[in-house]
This record gives structure tokens, C-alpha cells and sequence, in this order.
């Protein structure tokens, strides 16, 4: 017996290899040591050279770990592999730089039931696209081969983010106070949460993957709509806290995901606030109405499932607010005031 007969195939992994080295090679930067290929990757958290210099006093290291949920399941069924790579580096990127850290380096994990390099390659590229759009290495990864866990076209994937801080600059949310002005990003739409309840939505109102609704106002099928990979905003974030060396004008951040706004902000506000937010202060994206409306889902259910349009949050100094918004506006996100910090009792409020 083979280990090629008991359904893994040594030649196609070392293949595989050779076909995602490009797409790694373009992530890296100075900071990177050593040859692709290694038992492990090699990151130099300091410059010594005068040109490159960016040393830190007190760094703080800060990790996370997330995966792309059931979205993969859409990806499969419409055997496009290279979106959801993006998705999975956004998720944790974006949540590294809720505490101010800047991504360093991402690792990423990809569980097939048989290994066929082109999909593979394609699921790579969309982490090494990810990990452009964030400015972190792709530094290395594992791709599993494992036919008795995983069905035929059945897929996973999994990433890991390392980045840092200093230690006087990471944002905790122990420093927003009332009055702080509360600015949301835009989401590119569903983003990377919720998926089963979408998925549940298609398949029980009889919907078609492969049709264009004219609900959705977009010329992509409802497929498409629902794979557009989830927005990074780390460089975006990482520029504007940057910008204030000694002052800390933003006093918490929240990466909206699974719970919504409603479940989101409150983990960075003190139990004696709240986030007062306007619901007519930006506009709702139409794949959410239209999933609402197939599913007959309530309000409130929506409100904790979905991003609803928003996918990040910052909470501002009252004084600093409209130049962060400025500067956000200019590194390409949409930008909304949806509310303040005010008084309370650890909730998100709408009004």
C-alpha cells in the first residue's frame, strides 16, 4: 500500500509548494529572513539599518486567530477559492488593530479532503492579496490533506496574525468617556459572519446562487454579492493612529463581526457607558434588506447576526473627530458619524 492509495498525495503537497512561492515572495519585506521552504518563518522585529529604522521602545506582541465560518460553503459550491482568503486574513487583522497593533506577519491553515493545486494556489493567493491589502508577510503556512474528515469539494481554512504595539500606545478602551464621537467604516457587505443563517435563508426561500436579483440592485449574482471578500481596514487604522505621536485621540475600536454592533462595541466601553448611534446615519447595504426580507427575520435578530453596513468602529475625542474622519476618507474607507459615547450601562443604544 501507498500513502497516494490511502487518498494523500506527498507530490501534489511538494507541487503545491513550488506553485505558492510568488504569491508569498510579494508579501515579504527586509523584515523577513531566511528561504521559502523552512520548518519555520523568520521575522526581525527591529530595524538596525539607518534607512529602514523603526525600533520600538516597549513592544507589546499581540496575536489572533480566527477562520472564514460557513462562508467557505458558498466558496465551494461556486468553486471560487481566491475570496475567501482575504476573508481570512481580515479576520484577524482587523482585529489585531482593534488594540493598535500593527500586523507583522499572518500564518495561514488550509484542510481539503483531496489536494488539487490550482484550487490550493488559488486560496493562497487570496491570503497573500489579504495580507498586501493589510501590509503584513505572509510568513508560512500547512495545507492538510485528509479525504476521511473532510467530503469530496469540502474545504476549511483557518489564520493566524502576529503584531505590535507600544506598550503606552495599545487601545484598550479604558480611555473613552462620554462625549467621544463614535465613527463607522463601511462594510464591503455581509463580510465573514452569519453565513449559516444566509445559507439557511438560500436554501429554504428556494434562492439561486447563480441569479441576479434585481432586490440586491447589482449586476452580480447573489452569489457573488455574497462572496465579496470582507474589507481589511488595518492600513487605513494603523496610518491614523500613527499620525498622533504623543496625543491618543482614538479612545477604543471594535471590529464589527458575529453580534453585530450590539455585540461588538460593548466589549471595548467601560460598564458605565454607552454608544448612542443614529440608525439613519449611514445607509444599510441591500443584501441585508433582501436577506431580511426572504427570511422574515426581525429586527433585533439582524441587528445581532450582521454587520448591517458597518464594519468597524472608532471612538474619537470630540475635537479630533472630523480630521480622523478626513484622513480615513482620504485612505480610501467610507465614513460615518453614527453617534457618541454617553453615560450608561455597557450597551449599544439606537435611537
Amino acid at each position: 500500500m501507498t500513502y497516494a492509495a490511502a487518498g494523500v498525495s506527498i507530490d501534489a503537497g511538494d507541487r503545491m509548494v513550488g506553485m505558492i512561492q510568488s504569491h508569498m515572495r510579494r508579501t515579504h519585506g527586509p523584515r523577513v529572513i531566511g528561504a521559502h521552504g523552512g520548518f519555520a518563518g523568520c521575522f526581525r522585529l527591529d530595524f538596525n539599518e539607518q534607512l529602514f529604522k523603526r525600533n520600538y521602545r516597549d513592544p507589546v506582541l499581540v496575536s489572533c486567530t480566527d477562520g472564514v465560518g460557513t462562508k467557505v460553503k458558498i466558496a465551494a459550491d461556486l468553486k471560487t477559492y481566491d475570496t475567501v482568503g482575504q476573508d481570512l486574513v481580515a479576520m484577524s487583522v482587523n482585529d489585531l488593530v482593534v488594540q493598535g497593533a500593527e500586523p507583522l506577519f499572518f500564518l495561514d491553515y488550509l484542510a481539503v479532503h483531496k489536494l488539487y493545486e490550482e484550487q490550493a494556489t488559488a486560496m493562497v493567493k487570496g491570503v497573500s492579496d489579504g495580507c498586501c491589502l493589510a501590509g503584513c508577510a505572509l510568513l508560512g503556512g500547512e495545507t492538510a490533506e485528509m479525504p476521511d474528515v473532510y467530503t469530496p469539494g469540502e474545504f476549511d481554512m483557518a489564520g493566524f496574525a502576529v503584531g505590535v504595539c507600544e506598550l503606552g500606545k495599545l487601545v484598550t478602551g479604558e480611555r473613552a468617556e462620554p462625549g467621544d464621537v463614535i465613527l463607522g467604516l463601511a462594510s464591503s457587505g455581509v463580510h465573514s459572519n452569519g453565513y449559516s443563517l444566509v445559507r439557511r435563508i438560500v436554501a429554504d426561500c428556494g434562492l439561486s446562487l447563480s441569479l441576479c436579483y434585481p432586490e440586491l440592485d447589482d449586476e452580480r449574482t447573489l452569489g457573488e454579492v455574497l462572496l465579496t471578500p470582507t474589507r481589511i481596514y488595518a492600513k487605513s487604522v494603523v496610518a491614523v493612529l500613527r499620525r498622533y505621536r504623543v496625543k491618543q485621540v482614538v479612545t477604543a475600536m471594535a471590529h464589527i463581526t458575529g453580534g453585530g454592533l450590539p455585540g461588538n462595541v460593548p466589549r471595548v466601553l467601560g460598564s458605565h457607558l454607552n454608544a448612542r448611534i443614529r440608525r439613519a446615519a449611514w445607509p444599510v447595504p441591500n443584501v441585508f434588506g433582501f436577506l431580511g426580507r426572504h427570511g422574515a427575520v426581525e429586527q433585533e435578530e439582524m441587528d445581532r447576526v450582521f454587520n448591517m453596513g458597518i464594519g468597524y468602529v472608532m471612538a474619537v475625542r470630540p475635537h479630533f473627530a472630523e480630521s480622523v474622519a478626513h484622513q480615513l476618507t482620504r485612505a480610501g474607507e467610507q465614513v460615518y458619524t453614527l453617534g457618541k459615547i454617553v453615560r450608561g450601562t455597557g450597551k449599544v443604544v439606537f435611537v
